[in-house]
């Protein structure tokens, strides 16, 4: 016997059970099958880094477009990098705008659990990672050492199979099957 239908997609299209597995729903064009994981550890975390990322590289965006404001006080915190930048002015605020945009847009994937999200947040961390690699050849040892190992880090977690699979099932449930 048949269980009764018990919500509105059920009673709509009609549902049964597989042997002995979950309850499968087909809802006129596709099936639905739960596939709820607990977030990974540290999965929040790194979601806020990426927007925090946009934030940062906003500011500076900002802060070299329109120089002299009183926003110009946080270059205290890396006046190296506000020597070699400023002088660029608007030119420089251009990829740094560039790059908070695709923060954000990353930060936004990551948290819907968008496999283009994950995709897009492993490549800026990889990109990220190259550029610590260059800072290592360049002379710059302590810093590109330290970049090296944090991107690292988080490209193994990131691409960690707890991580990967996190972003899959949420990709796998909502793809339409094919009947």
């Amino acid at each position: 016997m048949m269980p009764q239908p018990t919500n509105k997609i059920q009673r709509a299209c009609g549902a049964g059970r597989l042997a002995d597995g979950p309850m499968l729903v087909r809802a006129c064009s596709f099936e639905m099958i739960s596939t709820h994981q607990p977030r990974p550890i540290g999965f929040l975390a790194l979601g806020i880094f990426l927007f925090f990322g946009s934030l940062m590289a906003t500011y500076a965006a900002i802060t070299l477009a329109i120089p002299g404001t009183i926003l110009d006080r946080a270059w205290v915190l890396n006046p190296t990098a506000h020597a070699q930048l400023a002088p660029l002015g608007r030119v420089a605020a251009l990829p740094f705008a560039v790059l908070a945009a695709t923060l954000f847009a990353a930060g936004v994937g990551w948290f819907r659990r968008r496999y283009w999200g994950w995709i897009l947040g492993v490549s800026l961390i990889a990109m990220n990672m190259i550029g610590d690699l260059v800072n290592i050849f360049r002379g710059e040892l302590l810093k590109g050492m330290v970049g090296v190992g944090v991107a690292g880090l988080l490209l193994v977690y990131m691409t960690g199979p707890r991580v990967r699979n996190y972003f899959r099932a949420q990709q796998l449930s909502s793809v339409p099957s094919k009947l």
